[in-house]
């Protein structure tokens, strides 16, 4: 079965902030798009682009070729696959896609109930949040069988900017939770080295600004205060818990050492996102003129 974007059907669950804008760009680009939502107002996000919407799961599994799944943890891909019937409608090869962020071990697991159903599991979790997702930039790091990222990969590319097999099943979401580790646990210097740059009088927007151009740059200060907003913060810092503490379980699990202090660090990164947020929205909302300092 080759996945073209004039012959396949695509199906795809899960249409939050992240997943709506993937869906959308995958019916941009051609793809006989299907979808299912919980809740109908979700079926906005791809109000925009050709779309078939089933009322079951199991209806849209029966029909589709590749189905992309945009979760919020394992346990609702089990939902999905066994409790809304997905595996039960397959047909044998039917690609079935987790892009969102769990454990590997549990992503072998699921890939092995998969092929018991005759179907192929690949671990496809993303990073970029919404705003790649919109801007179709978004990283997506893959576990599974190279013929199924061969099979999968031009989806992937309508909504990514960077696609890479990094291995079997559970080696993208070892990729992705490496990857979220690092984030977050920057997030504790960010909140440290803003809170006292603000006691000494600087301007904290331009301070970011000029900061996201040198060394001490990174992908979390740039999102802080604008992708990153306050009442985004809010919601996602619960996420960053979750991934972290998949993070621990996944090096124990492996063996790969004692993953306590960056676990630490991590679970403060979380815990203080929501006041970096705010102290940074607030900068921005009374940003004094020009010159970094009052």
């Amino acid at each position: 079965m080759d996945i073209t974007a004039t012959t396949a059907r695509v199906g795809f669950i899960g249409l939050g902030d992240q997943g709506g804008p993937m869906a959308e760009a995958i019916g941009e680009h051609g793809f006989d798009l299907h979808v299912w939502a919980r809740r109908p107002a979700s079926l906005s996000a791809v109000e925009r682009v050709p779309h078939t919407v089933h009322g079951t799961v199991a209806d849209l599994g029966a029909t589709a070729e590749l189905i992309g799944l945009c979760l919020r943890d394992d346990a609702d891909i089990w939902n999905i696959l066994d409790g809304q019937g997905l595996l039960a409608s397959i047909a044998p090869g039917t690609i079935i896609v987790n892009h969102g962020t769990g454990d590997p071990t549990e992503a072998a697991r699921i890939a092995d109930h998969v092929a018991q159903a005759g179907g192929v599991y690949l671990d496809a979790p993303v990073s970029g949040g919404s705003p790649g997702a919109r801007a179709r930039t978004l990283t997506t790091f893959t576990g599974g069988s190279q013929d199924a990222f061969k099979r999968a990969r031009p989806v992937f590319d309508t909504f990514s900017d960077t696609v890479v097999l990094m291995g079997p099943v559970g080696t993208g979401q070892f990729t992705k939770l490496f990857n979220n580790a690092l984030t977050i646990t920057n997030m504790k210097n960010i909140e440290d080295v803003l809170g006292l740059a603000s006691q000494v009088g600087l301007n904290l927007p331009a301070l970011i600004d000029v900061i996201g151009t040198s060394s001490g740059g990174s992908a979390a200060l740039r999102s802080l205060g604008r992708d990153i907003t306050l009442e985004l913060a809010e919601h996602v810092h619960l996420l960053m818990e979750k991934d972290m503490h998949h993070f621990a379980d996944a090096v124990r699990t492996a063996g790969g050492g004692d993953p306590s202090e960056v676990l630490e660090r991590g679970l403060a990164g979380a815990a203080g996102l929501v006041g970096a947020a705010r102290l940074v929205t607030l900068a921005r909302e009374s940003a004094i003129p020009e010159g970094g300092v009052e």
